[in-house]
Order: structure tokens, then sequence, then C-alpha cells
């Protein structure tokens, strides 16, 4: 993997945990994610 596509996935990745923190609690529910999984969810380990 290229630097460059390395950098463009860290970015995906830490956007999509702020998106996912800025819900709250009854919406990340309606998701089947809780707040101290949001990370696992977003790298596919949950």
């Amino acid at each position: 993997m290229r630097l460059q596509d390395t950098v463009k996935a860290y970015i995906r990745t830490r956007r999509a945990i702020a998106e996912l923190r800025a819900l709250d609690d009854a919406r990340l529910s309606d998701l089947g994610v809780s707040r101290s999984h949001i990370r696992a969810a977003v790298e596919g380990r949950l």
C-alpha cells in the first residue's frame, strides 16, 4: 500500500469515528453500536 493510500485510509477512519462519537447514545443504539465499541465497529472488528 502506498503512503498516500495509507494516509487516506487513516483520515477516513478518523472521520468515521468522529461522526459516530457525535451521535447520541440512542442513535448509536439504533445502529447496534455502544460508545465503547465505536473504534472496533469502524475498523471492522465488531
